[in-house]
């Protein structure tokens, strides 16, 4: 596997490497319970193993990286108690932004609502899922900027990398792909008619029916 470098001139050696293995980690280039080489990996990017070593430090902080004695580093799996622990409270912030959003969307919102529902669609037709993964998230931050509540804007953004693993798992299930498009359309039309109860509902539906689908796909994986 060639890893892609995520290149910035402007950051530390050991996050660009940091940011680089996190994205192939989260998009299912690496395999949960697969050891990271760090000569190995060093090669690959063409860096020392330095920065590797303190990007593997780095990863092991957010979780998604595990030390395992006398055997090294390792993909963390992605176990139910962790899928449930982050779904609920994205479904907790989700619930919120999307009430606030009823209550506070402008016009410009509302135009970026549109869009990002019709790019979410373009997306789904791609079959590319990185890029569905990239829509999906992009619909939801648009709710999020519509709550007009900075402080929930943050803490769903810190929310982010923690979720976005499991964004990865449900899209690559094709066929949920026209639900999601209906949902986001209901999502958009309570918003717009400014439906509290029912914009609320149909998140909660959302989020609840995606934890579902990845709790099965990790059981059926490797029965944790």
């Amino acid at each position: 596997m060639k890893l892609e470098m995520d290149q910035n001139e402007y950051l530390p050696l050991r996050e660009v490497v940091f940011r680089t293995l996190r994205n192939a980690i989260i998009k299912g280039e690496f395999m949960p319970g697969e050891r990271l080489m760090e000569e190995k990996i060093a090669a690959n990017l063409g860096v020392s193993r330095t920065p590797v070593r303190e990007a593997i430090r780095m990863l092991e902080l957010e979780g998604l990286v595990v030390m395992i004695p006398r055997k090294g580093a390792e993909v963390a799996n992605i176990t139910v108690k962790d899928l449930r622990d982050a779904l609920e409270v994205r479904m907790a912030l989700e619930e919120l932004s999307v009430v606030l959003a009823c209550e506070r969307i402008d016009d410009e919102g509302k135009k970026k609502l549109l869009t990002a529902g019709v790019e979410f669609k373009e997306a789904i037709n791609s079959k590319l899922v990185p890029a569905i993964v990239e829509k999906d998230e992009r619909f939801h931050d648009v709710i999020f900027e519509a709550s007009q509540n900075q402080r929930l804007i943050t803490m769903a953004m810190n929310l982010r990398e923690k979720v976005y693993r499991y964004r990865f798992e449900y899209v690559k299930v094709f066929s949920y792909h026209d639900k999601l498009i209906t949902e986001h359309d209901e999502i958009t039309k309570a918003i717009f008619r400014g439906d509290k109860e029912a914009a609320q509902k149909i998140m909660r539906k959302h989020i609840y029916d995606q934890e579902q689908i990845v709790i099965e796909n990790t059981i059926r994986e490797n029965g944790n």
